[in-house]
């Protein structure tokens, strides 16, 4: 099973070592009990998450990430989602949180796949150990990149 990259509205895929960001990913989802089912990561901008956020979740605001469970069964231990991601807030976040848009890139990809593994954010219990998970997460991909920058030049 892989990991699928989509665009829109005149957004590109951004630069990402996919084979090394696929293997993080399953990395990750295996130290969580689960196997790699599909994950698609759809990359567009602040007003294509805002349609997509009204029509499928009747939300009426901008976000940066919205994820999609697309399990047939519940059972399953394969984790299979949509994923999509506004490159725009993405880049308004790093600037807000002062981090390097790389970092603040992969924090949201690995923050899609958590939710798809069980984590939830809503309170600050679940917040704090989200942030935890995505920080664990990021370290490892660290040091599978050992060597080279976050994003593929």
């Amino acid at each position: 099973m892989s990991v699928y990259y989509f665009s829109e509205r005149g957004k590109s895929v951004p630069p990402i070592h996919r084979l090394i960001v696929r293997q993080w990913i399953r990395e990750v989802i295996h130290s969580w009990g689960k196997e790699l089912g599909n994950i698609s990561y759809l990359f567009t901008d602040d007003e294509g998450i805002l349609i997509t956020n009204r029509q499928y979740l009747n939300h009426d605001y901008y976000t940066d990430i919205i994820t999609f469970d697309t399990r047939e069964n519940e059972g399953d231990n394969r984790i299979f989602g949509d994923i999509v991601i506004s490159l725009d807030t993405v880049k308004s976040n790093a600037e807000l949180f002062s981090s390097e848009y790389a970092e603040e890139l992969h924090r949201v990809l690995i923050h899609g796949v958590l939710h798809l593994i069980g984590l939830d954010d809503h309170s600050s219990e679940e917040k704090e150990a989200m942030r935890k998970a995505e920080n664990e997460a990021l370290t490892l991909l660290k040091q599978l990149l050992k060597g080279t920058s976050l994003l593929r030049k």
